[in-house]
């Protein structure tokens, strides 16, 4: 009995002698022979029946051993055909020849059956694990090919939302370069139905797949509520709850997160974890770092969440420019790190405006290191309102079963002013006026110019003559947040009333606060050069209106937007 498989042995010896000895020995052993006298012969052999392990004379006439051998291995390709040469060579350098030609044993005469047994056993081992590497090593490749194309589809699925919005607007530059297939830096941008631009720079844990898995979820909060008009607290609260609900403990999600107001020239920003992004003036001077003052998204639960926002004001051709940390951790061979002052030089550095990005890529360039995670950089120009278009908003119903006489009345008061959004749910009610659907973005600015004017003049009590220069208008938010929070008594009623009218229809909108009212006329007298920072809401609401007065000494106002029925 033997405890292994029978094999097909080639057995190629030129003595005929040698030939039947070393044949009965093997069939004795259980295996079946084949037999050539030379190595012309075997080779033939092989080719036609393919044994599983050859015994191969060194010395053969016609073809020795030798090239035999080559020629088998050759054929063989990646299946393992162990050969163990038959030979009365004992120099080195005979024995050495026998191995470069292929061989994987020797076995000397005479033959010795024990010897010969045993080595068979061996090479067969060696055969059999050879072929199950072979077996596992094709069934990795096709389970990676398979993960490879189930991820090439989640990544053609993650890239179609994370580049849903307006990344490819004219006064945007961005560079990512993943570390993995998939990039665990998420970049986002898209309008807000009034024409601002929110735009989030995150970096999940690690990288690759497991990186991106909250992507999708948190693209689906930021382009949803930005759509919807919510600002950036409210979208920093839900998105927070959000990852804090679905994602292990250990992982999270550093972010900076912007809204830019191009008409009321400033810039909103939220940094919990990522690098120190800059806001550079077109001016010249020091950048201004945007720090980050807070954790990461989907650490703290919602009642410890911290939404508090810095707000600066910003000029045309003002740039912002945002990283994630591969680019300061990028290294060199020296095992040196680019680091937050070889970039502060660039920026320094930089005298065309137009060139930043290209000075910070050729800075990282002299550098000549390797990052060891994924890359972003991102710069955003300040440029006027006008020069972005927002695109449309696709509507899926006719819009002809919309109501057109109704009247809504809503008084928000202190505990509700603290931490509600309005605005984007009266813009749903109103969007179902289909007449007022053109005007959605008007309509969004007024309601958003009236609601904060109402809310921080009127409740607040502040006095927007603190945002004449950019170190005022830094107190002015800061104050705003302070007194909101701080809030105790106060209100805002608000008052819609929709009536068709010959031809079409018209929306009437009054808000009423309980601050101490304001010089109507005083502001909207002053002249344009007085408003670049502070007082021009009042002239916007009339501009974008149909009608606009106040009353109360300013702590009513009545609006009215009108609109031609459908042909």
């Amino acid at each position: 009995m033997v405890d292994h498989q029978p094999l097909t042995v080639l057995i190629a010896e030129d003595g005929a002698a040698d030939r039947l000895l070393l044949a009965r020995i093997v069939r004795n052993q259980g295996h079946a022979v084949l037999t050539a006298e030379n190595g012309e012969e075997a080779v033939a052999l092989f080719a036609e029946k393919r044994p599983q392990l050859v015994l191969l004379d060194a010395l053969m006439p016609v073809m020795d051993g030798f090239e035999a051998a080559r020629r088998i291995k050759k054929l063989a390709g990646e299946t393992m055909v162990p050969i163990i040469f038959l030979t009365s060579l004992t120099e080195e350098e005979g024995l050495v020849r026998c191995l470069e030609a292929g061989g994987d044993d020797f076995l000397a005469k005479p033959y010795s059956p024990v010897i010969l047994s045993a080595k068979i056993n061996a090479m067969d081992r060696l055969r059999r694990l050879h072929a199950t590497m072979l077996q596992q090593r094709d069934e990795i490749a096709r389970h990676h090919n398979h993960l490879l194309n189930e991820q090439r589809v989640a990544k053609a699925v993650f890239d179609q939302v994370a580049h849903a919005g307006c990344l490819s607007a004219p006064n945007i530059r961005y560079l990512q370069s993943p570390y993995a297939l998939f990039n665990g830096d998420l970049l986002l941008a898209a309008f807000t139905p009034t024409g601002e631009m929110h735009v989030l720079l995150g970096d999940f844990t690690g990288h690759g797949l497991p990186a991106a898995v909250g992507a999708m979820p948190l693209a689906e909060v930021f382009y949803g509520m930005t759509a919807k008009g919510y600002g950036l607290a409210e979208t920093l609260r839900e998105m927070n709850a959000k990852l804090k609900r679905i994602l292990p403990v250990d992982m999270f999600c550093c972010a900076l997160l912007l809204n830019l107001n191009f008409e009321r020239r400033m810039v909103e920003v939220w940094n919990g974890g990522m690098p120190d992004g800059y806001l550079l003036s077109a001016s010249g001077g020091e950048p201004l770092p945007l720090v980050s003052r807070h954790l990461p998204l989907g650490v703290l639960d919602s009642a410890q969440f911290d939404e508090q926002t810095e707000v600066w004001p910003l000029a045309p051709d003002d740039r912002l420019f945002l990283l994630s940390d591969g680019v300061v951790d990028t290294c060199d061979e020296h095992e040196q790190l680019f680091g937050v002052e070889r970039l502060k030089q660039a920026l320094v550095a930089n005298r065309q405006p137009e060139r930043l990005f290209e000075d910070v890529l050729q800075a990282l360039e002299r550098f000549g290191g390797q990052s060891r995670d994924d890359v972003s950089l991102l710069e955003i120009r300040a440029v006027a309102p006008q020069v972005l278009a927002p695109p449309p908003v696709v509507y899926s119903d006719s819009g002809e079963s919309s109501p057109l006489d109704w009247s809504l009345s809503f008084e928000f008061r202190a505990q509700t002013l603290k931490r509600f959004n309005p605005l984007p749910y009266l813009m749903q009610v109103l969007q179902e006026i289909h007449g007022l659907r053109i005007q959605s973005g008007a309509l969004h600015s007024v309601l958003n110019e009236l609601y904060s004017n109402a809310l921080e003049h009127g409740v607040l009590g502040l006095d927007s003559s603190l945002k004449r220069d950019a170190s005022g208008f830094a107190a002015y938010y800061q104050e705003r947040s302070r007194r909101l929070q701080g809030l105790q008594e106060g209100f805002i009623r608000l008052h819609l009333h929709v009536e068709p009218q010959e031809g079409g229809g018209r929306l009437i909108i009054e808000v009423e606060d309980s601050g101490k009212g304001f010089d109507v006329g005083r502001v909207l007298a002053r002249p344009l050069v007085e408003q670049r920072l502070c007082g021009r809401g009042l002239s916007l609401i009339r501009r974008l209106s149909r009608h606009a007065e106040w009353a109360d000494e300013g702590r009513r106002a009545r609006v009215e937007f009108a609109w031609e029925a459908l042909a």
